[in-house]
């Protein structure tokens, strides 16, 4: 069954948001993504035929229900899900980045006793094509001003709900019906770089899928530890960290260092603050470099995260201004704005979004989203 509304936005605001929910098997979810990507404009990417077959062999012994999905995209399109000329995920419509913050409040400094984390999700208010510097085609719409909630129920297993800006198959935002939210970040902006040659699939998960991998097959921190200790993954040049927390109060980041190496970092019990550097490299909130004209600020943000977080209590809404207190400036000079801005709570299961309008501090009202629905 799919379901498309509505739910935020329209032809004067910066965003225009859908909200699709999918159940069925995972082939017919995959089916039904791949029909409305098309409407969106996607179409198969050609592959490596050796990395293509060694990809759905990765994704049937890891990830089975993305390998199920790619056989349902495979049935929407007409072709024979074993051909290896083409990839079949992938289904990206605008393209991926950004720039953000992050704080988890795990239940023993929460107010009511749940586990709490928020998320600002910082991006590029601009097209693709002027973003690549050159100048916007005729009617081309921002890149980021289509984003997607996607609700799954599968006949078998978790449910997720999830937010992409540009990945109907990927997020940077997922929780499931167990309580695991997973959201990325940018890992290290200074030395960000562009991507060398090709972006073409490898084996193992891409950036924006490594979220949507571990919603899909985990119910706890532990068991997410264990996937990706497990599992292959890559970038294109820009290197992420991933926050992961679930309903039993615990959470890490995720991260590997520039020399590939993989870290999981912890702070015990208490809260967790992530923004755009590396945490291994930097673990002490209170020794933080100074801000660069190419950090976006990433020091300055995790200090007041943790100003405000350590040695206290905090409700939902105290979460939601510190939120207020890191988010992107309405500056001609930032090129950045905050365009969502989401709490998830592990224990209820439910992530509340805030989606970006326009200058002047215009957002929607809080829209709450479940993945415990069946």
């Amino acid at each position: 069954m799919k379901n498309m509304t509505h739910v935020a936005g329209g032809k004067d605001d910066f965003q225009l948001v859908r909200h699709l929910t999918l159940s069925g098997s995972h082939f017919e979810i995959g089916r039904a993504l791949t029909e409305e990507a098309r409407r969106l404009g996607w179409s198969p990417a050609p592959a490596d035929p050796t990395v293509n077959r060694a990809r759905r062999t990765w994704f049937e012994r890891h990830w089975p229900q993305h390998h199920a999905r790619m056989d349902g995209a495979a049935a929407a399109l007409g072709l024979d899900p074993d051909q290896d000329e083409l990839a079949l995920d992938g289904l990206n419509f605008i393209p991926e980045g950004s720039g953000c913050s992050a704080l988890w409040i795990p239940p023993s400094a929460s107010a009511d006793g749940h586990g709490r984390v928020g998320r600002n999700y910082d991006f590029f208010p601009s097209t693709a094509s002027e973003i690549m510097g050159t100048a916007p085609r005729p009617n081309e719409l921002p890149m980021a001003s289509r984003p997607y909630v996607i609700t799954t129920v599968p006949d078998q297993g978790l449910t997720t709900t999830v937010i992409t800006m540009n990945d109907l198959d990927g997020c940077m935002d997922g929780i499931n019906s167990a309580g695991l939210a997973v959201m990325l970040l940018i890992a290290d902006f200074e030395n960000a770089t562009p991507p060398e040659g090709a972006t073409t699939p490898q084996v193992g998960l891409a950036s924006v899928q490594l979220p949507r991998f571990l919603v899909d097959t985990c119910e706890t921190v532990e068991q997410a530890k264990q996937a990706l200790l497990g599992a292959k993954h890559y970038d294109y040049g820009t290197a992420l960290h991933y926050l992961v927390a679930d309903a039993h109060g615990q959470a890490f980041v995720w991260e590997r260092g520039r020399d590939g190496s993989e870290h999981i970092v912890e702070l015990g019990d208490g809260p967790l603050c992530v923004t755009n550097h590396l945490l291994h490299r930097h673990p002490d909130p209170m020794n933080l470099p100074e801000d660069t004209e190419h950090s976006l600020q990433s020091y300055g943000r995790l200090r007041t995260l943790h100003e405000r977080s350590k040695g206290v209590t905090m409700s939902a809404q105290d979460l939601r201004d510190s939120l207020g207190a890191v988010q992107a400036a309405e500056d001609p000079q930032v090129p950045f704005r905050t365009l969502w801005s989401t709490v998830f709570d592990t224990a209820d299961r439910t992530l509340s979004t805030r989606f970006y309008l326009g200058d002047g501090r215009r957002y929607t009202e809080e829209l709450v989203f479940h993945a415990s629905e069946r």
